[in-house]
């Protein structure tokens, strides 16, 4: 089926094109494997949530994995009957033994076809996010289970506050550079959007060490993290931009040795299609004792 245009008239954050773009010289790189810790980090961490629910999933899917290394954990454990991969850039599942090339964003998944769905480090890149979960928990069947991890607002805030500092001592304005990510206390409230049961939200913050910016900058090209903004500068900023950004960061990020830090902020999320055997909460006014008898002592006093 053929991708979404990002040429469409609905406003886009992300140029989703040059995002497919940006993968594939990243997968071309020969460094790409050494920048992809991020990744490597998240699949592991989801692999290990999955591993803690105790029961088999049919059908699963890994959405947009990049590499598939959120698959390659989980099918030996057998958890999942049959695993399929999909992604945007064909490119990407030459090796994926069950796939399907499909943008998130325009699911070609039947309604209730599947039991569990697994996205690592991608849905903070779509245009329509809550589209997506809604899509998402559409394709579940009822008690399918959603697993995602997203990057979080905390994000790289190192260098956007660089970059911004720089381009506006240098031009008088700053555009756009850094992604905008999702918010943990948003992420919630993206899952009750989309209708999922019993939504579980957390984050983890990883911390990197750098000899300098510039060397954050290039792990970031090698994740095929790159600039994919809809509202970027067209034309390529200038050297001293970069320069007094670098010098910037090592000024206000730089512990004692020199190296820099970049922050990233993971937000996993879970949530479950609704299904008459999940818990659900109490009716109002149905509680059988109060919070006052609760918290009284022994002698009958608050």
């Amino acid at each position: 089926m053929p991708l979404p245009d990002d040429s469409a008239s609905t406003p886009r954050v992300f140029d989703r094109r040059l995002l497919d773009e940006r993968r594939r010289r990243a997968l071309a790189r020969p460094d790409a494997g050494s920048a992809r810790f991020l990744l490597a980090t998240v699949a592991a961490e989801l692999a290990d949530r999955l591993s803690l629910v105790q029961r088999s999933f049919a059908v699963g899917v890994e959405l947009a994995g990049h590499t598939g290394e959120t698959a390659a954990l989980v099918a030996p454990a057998g958890q999942v009957e049959t695993l399929l991969r999909v992604e945007r850039e064909a490119s990407l599942l030459a090796n994926a033994p069950l796939a399907l090339v499909a943008d998130e964003e325009a699911l070609p998944l039947k309604e209730n076809s599947v039991d569990l769905v697994l996205s690592p480090l991608s849905l903070h890149l779509t245009n329509d996010t809550p589209g997506v979960f809604a899509q998402i928990r559409r394709a579940l069947r009822p008690d399918g289970l959603l697993l995602a991890a997203l990057l979080g607002s905390d994000s790289l805030t190192e260098l956007r506050a660089a970059l911004i500092a720089a381009e506006t001592e240098i031009t008088g304005g700053a555009s756009p550079r850094v992604a905008p990510l999702v918010d943990l206390r948003d992420a919630g409230g993206l899952l009750q959007r989309a209708g999922f049961a019993l939504p579980v939200v957390d984050n983890d913050r990883l911390t990197v060490r750098y000899a300098t910016m510039f060397d954050l900058m290039r792990d970031l090209r090698a994740m095929g993290m790159a600039n994919m903004l809809t509202e970027r500068a067209r034309q390529p900023a200038s050297r001293a931009l970069f320069f007094r950004a670098a010098q910037i960061y090592a000024e206000r990020y730089a512990d004692p040795d020199g190296r820099v830090r970049a922050t990233f902020e993971i937000v996993y999320l879970s949530g479950w299609k609704p299904h008459p055997s999940q818990q659900k909460p109490l009716k109002p006014g149905s509680a059988k004792a109060s919070l006052a008898d609760a918290l009284k002592d022994r002698s009958g006093r608050l």
